[in-house]
């Protein structure tokens, strides 16, 4: 019987070597956009990074960036919502936040923000970006409010200061 387990166990290892090996050798990523329109160049690649992207939540967040900000809001949010529909880290809360944010979507972003600092008010970096955020739609009062915080975590961190200095003068974080 151990024979037998041990027969099955290598063969199976064998042939899973074989088949990755193989899918190395035979995929060729510039399939994907060689040759092909910008829009199909696009689809193909964002097709590939859907699979590649798995349960990933920040993987899942980054295609769906993509399709959203790229014009197919309801592809991007349909896998946002797929996050959202699990246990949710207030990373992605942010991420989906910005994403709304950079699509000029404040109505749907700022209850983002929100949740993620009501998660940890003590987050210094999300504390920062969200009152850019908050600066650069029209709430300074708020945005101070977050920058007061965020200062009071971390007071030498030169992100933190050029992310605050470009709210002021309309420049996004990146």
């Amino acid at each position: 019987m151990k024979r037998r387990l041990a027969l099955v166990g290598l063969t199976s290892f064998v042939l899973g070597a074989a088949s990755v090996y193989a899918a190395k050798v035979v995929f060729d990523p510039k399939a994907y956009y060689a040759g092909k329109s910008p829009a199909e160049a696009s689809a193909a690649l964002l097709a590939r990074a859907e699979v590649l992207a798995g349960q990933g939540s920040w993987e899942r967040i980054g295609v769906g960036r993509v399709y959203y900000l790229s014009g197919n809001k309801q592809k991007g949010q349909a896998l946002f919502d797929g996050v959202l529909g699990g246990k949710v880290a207030k990373s992605d809360l942010y991420r989906i936040a910005e994403v709304y944010a950079v699509a000029g979507e404040w109505e749907k972003a700022k209850p983002m923000f929100d949740r993620a600092i009501a998660m940890d008010a003590q987050d210094h970096r999300g504390l920062i970006r969200a009152g850019c955020w908050y600066n650069l739609n029209g709430d300074r009062a708020h945005a101070e409010e977050l920058f007061d915080k965020g200062f009071t975590q971390e007071s030498a961190e030169v992100w933190h200061f050029a992310l605050a200095a470009g709210s002021y003068s309309g420049v996004k974080p990146f």
